[in-house]
Parts: structure tokens; sequence; C-alpha cells
């Protein structure tokens, strides 16, 4: 990126400013990206764990697999996830709060026995599962923040940074190459003047 600028005082310390501005954001920037990346890291680390979790719960219910055909599938549903927003280095991410389940009443002398236990191994599974979904999310918010964060701090470390700079020093050479040769011409001015005098004195 080519920085536009005049070879002018106003034009010097306007840049001056944009590059402070860069120069302080940096460390800043840094420290985000830096939290982020560990933040996607812990955020995939819950969900593989949750997902292990709800396969392993997944591989102990599997002897009630022939049970479940007679389990009625409408008994239980789940009525509303609710989620929050948490901040996280900056970043707003979803946390699950709660799940509501609807259960339909059901006579427990007439329905088999494992009934009330197979309500608790859904809500289990369903809890597992919804968290380890949360979590992916979460994580896939965090990895395009840091993806942004990074590609900003690229931007000024290795762009508009040195390019500031290079302006600034492009400006500064300029104006003392402009009053060296000021001086420069003064003193050819006076040395003329006074032998001019000289001359008119004789």
């Amino acid at each position: 990126m080519a920085v536009k600028f005049q070879y002018n005082k106003t034009s010097l310390t306007e840049l001056g400013k944009q590059l402070k501005v860069r120069q302080k954001a940096l460390p800043t920037l840094k420290n985000k990206e830096s939290a982020l990346r560990l933040s996607v890291l812990a955020a995939k680390r819950d969900a593989e764990r949750l997902a292990a979790e709800l396969e392993a719960a997944l591989q102990r219910y599997d002897y009630l697999a022939a049970l479940w055909n007679e389990f009625e599938p409408d008994l239980i549903r789940i009525r509303e996830v609710v989620l929050d927003t948490v901040k996280v280095a900056g970043v707003k991410t979803p946390q699950l709060t709660r799940i509501d389940y609807e259960l339909r009443p059901f006579n427990a002398f007439a329905k088999p026995a494992w009934y009330a236990d197979g309500v608790r191994i859904l809500q289990e599974l369903t809890r597992l599962g919804l968290e380890s979904e949360v979590f992916e999310q979460k994580r896939r918010v965090l990895d395009f923040q840091r993806k942004k964060t990074t590609q900003k701090v690229n931007l000024y470390e290795k762009v508009q940074i040195p390019g500031y700079q290079e302006a600034i020093r492009k400006i500064k050479r300029y104006m003392e190459d402009e009053e060296n040769l000021s001086k420069a011409s003064s003193k050819i001015v006076k040395t003329r003047h006074a032998a001019e005098e000289e001359e008119e004195a004789l």
C-alpha cells in the first residue's frame, strides 16, 4: 500500500499522527491475537471433549438399543435452547445456559420401568450434543476473529507502519534539501551583493 502524502509540514504532522496511532495499537492487537489463539484452542478442546463424552455415552447405553423400539419418540422433546452471549477477548461468543424439555405425562405403572431412565438418558445425550455444538460454534467465531486480527497485525506491522515511516523519511529529506538550497541560494545572493558593493566602492 503506497502512502499518499505531500511534501509539506501539514502532511508530515498528519503522517506522524497516523504512525503513532498504529504503533500504539499494534501491541494491543498482538495481545488480542494471542488471547484469541488460546481461546480457539480451548474451545476446540472443549468441543472435542464433549463429542468424545457423547460418543462414550452412546456406547455406554448401546445395550439398550433393542429397548428403544418400545420408547415413544414424542414422550420428550426440546422446547427451548437458551443461549447467552459471553465476551472472550472482546469477541461475543455463544454459551449454553439451559435446555428446557417438554415431557409428556405417562403412566409409570402401565409403561416399562426403564422409561424414567430413558428420559434421563435422552436429556444427558442431548445436553452433551448441544454443548459440543455450541463450543464448536464458539470455536468458529473465535477463529474467524483471530484470522481478522492476524490480518490487521500483519497490515500494521508489515505494510502501514513501514509505509508511514518511509513517507516521513522522504518528506524530511525533501524539506532538508529545500532548506539547504534556500541557505545556499541566500549565501550566493549575499556573496554577489558583497562583490557588487566592492565594485561600486572601487
